[in-house]
Order: C-alpha cells, then structure tokens, then sequence
C-alpha cells in the first residue's frame, strides 16, 4: 500500500511538471515563422538569413528546422520543452510524415536541445545531435556567435538528412548530462515493478504482466507530456 502511495505521489510530482512545460510553450505562442529567437540574440539580418535558409529547405525537401532561443527556463528540462515545442507548435513540413526538428537553446542557463520527430529519428538519430551540438554549436555559443552555431548545426542536419554527414574521427561517444521527465517516470515504473516482484509478502508474492514496459511510445505514457510530436533527441549544455 505504501509503495501505491509513493508511486502515486511521484506520477503527480512528475504531471505536475509536465503540466508546467506545456504552460510555458503555450505563453510563447504559436509563431509562424521558423526562426524564434525570444533571447535577441541574433541580429535582424541574421536571423532573417537562417530564415531564408530554412524557409528554402522546408520548400524543397518538407523537412522543417525550427530554431528557437529563450532566456531562460528556469526549473524545466530543455529537452521536455523542445519536445513539447515540436509538438504544440506542430513542426514539420508534412504532418503525416512527422519530420520536423527544433533546436532550443536556453541562452542565460547555457543549456541546448535538438528534438526530432519520428520521421527523421533515422536520419538524425540521438549520436548525431549529440555531435552537432558539441562541435558545431558549444563552441561557436563560447565565444558568443550565436549565428554561426545555429548556421553551422543547420547545415549539418541539412547533411545528415542527405545521408552526407559524417563525425569527426576524434569524436567520443558520452552522455546525454541529462534525465528527462519520461526517462524518470519510466525508472519508477520499473523500481515498482522489482520491487513488488521480490518483496516478500502475506499474498506469497504478485504477478506483473511483462508485455509493454518499455521507453518512449510504449503503452505507457505520461499525461499531457509526448503526444504525437516527438521522437528523439539530444540534449547539452555549453559554458
């Protein structure tokens, strides 16, 4: 009874959040274009040349890139946001093939997240974000060109898309820095699901059925959090 009551603690601890990042989307509105930057940090020109840019691509293949950058995110994973952002802001050039990708960067909290719909997971798969982020957008946000981070990692998901992006040979595989708000839910769920099978009780015991306990897209979802916008992604910081 007690482990119900945590668990049932932890799935409202964990809605409540949720409920939180679909509140903070909802108040940056639903912009038309496809450069967002809340933080100013881009010049007129520039944005309006990633503008063109990305404007030109979505034209000619359907694949969406939103770039988006806000101060600050105070408390929220960036991921959850840039997951939600895909999803309220319904990014992608073709709904029915889900291929839009947005990068987020929380500028003041020095945190990036390129989130990927279903239909370009394959194409710009977890690896690949991580690599852009860390090569093409850290160092270029350090020394405070903005531009040329979000320049550079466009391009090099306009590649990867194509088939023609290739990591640096000195590259080195490391973690994603970060625990969403899925991947948490889905721990519970699992420390719940072990505990009540090797806790020894007055019942001799409980059976839990095996079919479905798996990640994002699974059976199980968290209310108000994946919906039909996302697929994958990477997240990181830079400082």
């Amino acid at each position: 009874m007690k482990r119900l009551l945590l668990l049932f603690v932890l799935c409202c601890s964990l809605a409540v959040q949720a409920q939180q990042v679909e509140n903070y989307v909802k108040k940056l509105g639903r912009p038309t274009r496809i450069v967002n930057d809340f933080a100013d940090v881009l010049t007129p020109d520039q944005e309006a040349a990633l503008e063109q840019k990305l404007v030109a691509y979505d034209d000619s293949t359907s694949n969406q890139i939103a770039v988006v950058t806000v101060d600050s995110l105070g408390d929220l994973a960036v991921d959850e946001v840039a997951l939600q952002i895909l999803r309220q802001w319904g990014v992608g050039g073709q709904a029915n093939k889900d291929n839009g990708i947005v990068i987020l960067a929380a500028i003041k909290d020095r945190r990036i997240s390129i989130q990927t719909g279903y239909g370009m997971e394959g194409a710009v798969p977890d690896v690949t974000a991580r690599n852009i982020i860390e090569n093409d957008i850290v160092p270029a946000f350090r020394s405070g060109n903005y531009y040329r981070g979000f320049d550079e990692a466009t391009s090099s998901i306009i590649r990867a898309a194509a088939g023609e992006y290739k990591a640096p040979v000195n590259y080195r595989q490391r973690g994603s820095g970060g625990i969403s708000i899925g991947k948490i839910f889905i721990a519970i769920i699992i420390i719940f699901i072990l505990l009540s099978i090797f806790s020894g009780g007055g019942g001799g015991g409980g059976y839990v059925s095996r079919r479905g306990y798996r990640g994002f897209g699974g059976p199980i979802f968290f209310p108000g959090s994946f919906g039909g916008g996302g697929g994958g992604g990477f997240g990181g910081g830079f400082g």
